[in-house]
């Protein structure tokens, strides 16, 4: 009977690491379900440029400054937020590669033509060498708004480096206002993923 009772103790143990084991590996890799929500934040990203980056230029254009580094704020928050929600790593550079293909295939607005390729890209990468790094996975408001800084000041030294070659006040000046802005992204990003937490809707 104390054989037996050994047994059960023993298959229970190595039962118990096989399941932490399929956890962890579950929150490491991606989902289907996060491949959907990844999808959706990206294209709401592209089209969300229709509207503000019109409305930006109006602010930044007496400043001699890209209207996309106001509107980047914005717009990043949707890179942010989707590390936000799946708590993983490579989400925002999924979603910067998936936009950087679609903007470049179908030269929506907002295209740089085949630079799209680096302008989109380059934010996403940042974004995950920050997180890599802090081992954050935009779980904090702090986290988040450093992600945000992040991504909106490699976007605007990329679109700078492909199109437009500021010199180097403009260049700063661009730098400043899109860490500020950026940064406001994130936070926005990070409320958004703690009430959807919170509601238990994702």
């Amino acid at each position: 009977m104390q054989a037996e009772g050994y047994k059960v103790k023993t298959s229970t143990k190595g039962e118990g690491h096989m399941g932490d084991r399929r956890d962890r590996q579950n929150t490491r890799y991606l989902k289907l379900s996060d491949y959907v929500i990844l999808a959706m934040l990206a294209a709401m990203g592209i089209a969300s440029k229709v509207i503000i980056v019109p409305l930006a230029q109006v602010i930044t254009g007496p400043l001699f400054i890209p209207g996309g580094v106001v509107a980047g704020g914005f717009f990043m928050m949707f890179i942010i937020l989707g590390t936000a929600i799946t708590g993983k790593l490579g989400a925002a550079l999924l979603m910067s590669l998936v936009q950087a293909v679609l903007v470049t295939i179908t030269g929506t607005f907002g295209s740089h033509g085949a630079a799209s390729l680096l302008t989109y890209t380059f934010p996403g990468l940042a974004v995950e060498v920050w997180f890599f790094l802090s081992r954050h996975r935009g779980c904090c408001p702090v986290c988040c708004f450093i992600g945000g800084m992040v991504a909106n000041v490699a976007g605007t030294v990329a679109v700078n480096l492909a199109i437009f070659n500021l010199s180097l006040i403009p260049l700063l000046l661009s730098m400043a206002v899109a860490a500020l802005s950026g940064g406001l992204g994130g936070l926005v990003a990070s409320s958004i993923a703690r009430n959807l937490k919170k509601l238990e809707i994702l």
